[in-house]
């Protein structure tokens, strides 16, 4: 039996021959989706720093030996020795610089502290600054609304890491001498209850009689508000800011960082890897969500394909890659 032949092409039904698209027998597919906005993909950018405060440490703490007053104290990373001359709304540290660093994304960065081997020495002349009621004013130096100080003592420490400093039993703040409402301040503020403030200046050996100039100052401020809960004092911190070579940059924390650096954990973990390809190490961050989630040769393609962040599905401003060097290296 003959198998029969297809119908006919109709050239009458396929369109484009009269009357409206909704029409006719064969219609148009549907519109190709336009392209997903081109994703900007970058590179990050080191900056040394020799002091790190840790914002989740920053606490006030009763003072045994002083009823009703308080203590500033935190967890701070330091690469040398040094002393420390504390005020009670400044501190000074004069320190030897070996070398940290931050990651910077123009105005906005992140920071991850580490060694490196390097053969040279140069001399600090540095400073914790702690002011209540502090005003940022230009240049990101702070300015103490309150003209209350107290002598300065002067603390030893050593170099390493997850060191706590605590204000000497004395110097203090006693939170009574003030109104609740200038403590408990919310919402945009240009005068912060508690801001702290790490300055670097390296001293080179530039003079012409040999002796030494002091360098730029790079500086990371911490500013904190309190908040009362159960009817005792907490502190929060609002925000970190790095101010490098005369220009301000504000810190933010990037989620799953911590696997990519954190030497004790697997190699094999499933945190390391992008969440793409499932092989490479997260070496990309998805901006400004700050999710770490991707390997820079999964971004590169992402980027042309979607402007969605894996994690969260956040519109996609920016790529940035960081390269995390461990403390061998």
């Amino acid at each position: 039996m003959p198998v029969p032949l297809p119908a006919p092409f109709d050239h009458h039904h396929r369109g484009g021959g009269g009357g409206e698209p909704g029409q006719w027998r064969y219609p148009c597919g549907p519109m190709m989706a336009p392209p997903p906005p081109y994703v900007e993909h970058q590179k990050a950018v080191t900056i040394r720093n020799d002091v790190n405060l840790k914002k989740e440490s920053l606490k006030l703490e009763a003072d045994e030996e002083n009823p009703g007053k308080l203590l500033v104290s935190f967890t701070f990373d330091a690469t040398v020795a040094g002393r420390c001359a504390a005020f009670m709304m400044l501190y000074d540290l004069f320190l030897e610089f070996e070398n940290a660093f931050f990651f910077l994304v123009g105005k906005v960065i992140t920071f991850c502290l580490s060694y490196l081997d390097l053969n040279i020495t140069v001399s600090l002349a540095s400073s914790i600054t702690v002011v209540f009621f502090a005003k940022e004013g230009e240049d990101c130096n702070l300015a103490p609304t309150k003209e209350n100080l107290f002598a300065p003592v002067t603390v030893q420490f050593q170099r390493g890491l997850g060191q706590k400093f605590r204000q000497p039993s004395g110097t203090g703040i006693d939170f009574s001498m003030f109104e609740e409402t200038e403590l408990l301040k919310e919402g945009n503020m240009d005068v912060y209850p508690l801001a702290v403030k790490a300055d670097a200046s390296p001293v080179n050996q530039n003079g012409s009689d040999g002796n030494s100039i002091p360098g730029p100052a790079n500086s990371q401020i911490t500013q904190a508000v309190f908040e009362k809960e159960k009817g005792e004092y907490q502190v929060r911190v609002v925000k970190q800011i790095l101010w490098v070579n005369g220009m301000r940059y504000e810190l933010q924390e990037i989620y799953g960082i911590g696997n990519s650096v954190d030497g004790d954990v697997d190699a094999n973990d499933p945190g390391k890897e992008c969440v793409i390809c499932l092989s490479e190490p997260r070496d990309t961050t998805v901006l400004p969500c700050r999710h770490m989630c991707m390997c820079s040769g999964c971004a590169k393609v992402l980027r042309f394909q979607t402007n969605r962040c894996p994690i969260c599905r956040q519109p996609v401003e920016r790529l940035l890659e960081i390269k995390v060097n461990g403390p061998e290296e």
